[in-house]
């Protein structure tokens, strides 16, 4: 199968009237002008496929709902362009924690997850969000591994101010699982020390921590200016102000990486959802813990985040490279994320308005 279109990302960037060879469920030929055949799609836009590296639920489910939930979910997304995707679990205790990574393991092992995300219960009280407060605690080595190693688990988010975070750090970056500082309250100081330790992500910076002061940094400074540092951002217009994203990923370009963190309404409709055991309440696509002002995840997807960004100004092969090479990037997965030969064929076509038209996850049409 050949695709061509006006415009494709490919692996050397942006380029007008490109192609892609598709064979058994790989790219195995790009070009740019006339295709050795026909085309048999022909389309405004084609990029890599999306993937999410922060996403809790959507379709009217969560990931911690179960393996038939998490098709669910994976489905939601499938429909806006994402083509791999982790599972992000919220804090739960230990035992439930274990059970839902129990419960996602046979997914990654199909190919279905790219792997499992530890959002808590290792936060700052203070910046809970929408996290259970009485489940938090201090991190410990025997802890941490008995749950990290009980299953694919890929990353996890970490408030380094907590006692014994800075030896978890050290032991998790060791085991090439990648640390995120995330509902964190740490001074510009420990985020560095954390930073030096191996932390290598900011989960929704900005969101859960600290506002950036100009005697009191926080850990937005240092996670925004470290080379080493990928930066998550939800785009959605709501959680972070869409000038300031375009912004940030204008100024880190190879570390930014949109992020949905997106609950069960994602891709379904307004109404009242549970997130983390905690009741959610969704207006106009806005989720919020029931009776506050407490954002509780988003009803984003991928596709959205993209035109978010690129109406506030950012650059479409930026914003498109932090929906799909970037965030593959962050996270070590090979295989995915840019449309180069030998690479998976996921693709996602869309519109001149940034609409998703068609979506191609290892070779299929969804």
């Amino acid at each position: 199968m050949i695709i061509q279109a006006n415009r494709v990302l490919t692996p050397e960037g942006l380029r007008e009237d490109g192609w892609v060879e598709v064979a058994d469920g790989l790219v195995v030929a790009w070009g740019v002008g006339t295709p050795p055949t026909p085309a048999d799609e022909v389309f405004d836009l084609v990029s890599p496929g999306f993937v999410d590296v922060h996403s809790h639920g959507g379709g009217g489910v969560n990931f911690t709902d179960g393996a038939d939930a998490a098709r669910v979910v994976l489905g939601a997304h499938l429909a806006h362009g994402t083509t791999t995707m982790l599972a992000s679990l919220m804090t739960a205790p230990l035992d439930a924690l274990m059970t839902q990574i129990e419960d996602l393991t046979p997914l990654v092992a199909s190919g279905e997850l790219a792997g499992i995300h530890l959002e808590g219960p290792w936060l700052a009280p203070a910046y809970k969000g929408a996290h259970d407060a009485s489940l938090l605690r201090d991190p410990s080595l025997p802890e941490i591994h008995q749950v990290v190693t009980s299953g694919p688990v890929a990353m996890v988010t970490i408030a380094p101010e907590r006692p014994g975070a800075m030896a978890v750090i050290r032991w998790l970056a060791s085991r090439h699982v990648v640390v995120a500082i995330g509902h964190t309250g740490a001074d510009d100081a420990c985020t560095r020390q954390a930073i030096a330790a191996g932390a290598r992500g900011a989960t929704h910076m900005f969101n859960a921590m600290p506002e950036l002061l100009h005697r009191a940094p926080g850990p937005v400074l240092p996670l925004w200016e470290s080379p080493d540092v990928w930066v998550e951002l939800v785009c959605d217009g709501v959680h972070v102000a869409a000038d300031l994203v375009t912004a940030v990923m204008k100024s880190k370009p190879n570390r930014c990486v949109l992020v949905t963190d997106a609950m069960a309404a994602a891709g379904t409709q307004d109404g009242e959802y549970v997130l983390g055991g905690l009741a959610v309440e969704v207006r106009d696509g806005v989720a919020r813990l029931a009776g506050t002002n407490t954002i509780a995840g988003s009803t984003l997807t991928l596709d959205k985040a993209v035109r978010v960004a690129v109406n506030a100004g950012a650059p479409l092969e930026l914003a498109l490279r932090a929906a799909s090479s970037n965030p593959a990037d962050y996270l070590g997965i090979t295989g995915v994320g840019r449309l180069d030969v030998g690479l998976v064929a996921d693709i996602v076509a869309l519109n001149d308005a940034l609409q998703v038209v068609k979506v191609m996850r290892r070779g299929i049409w969804a």
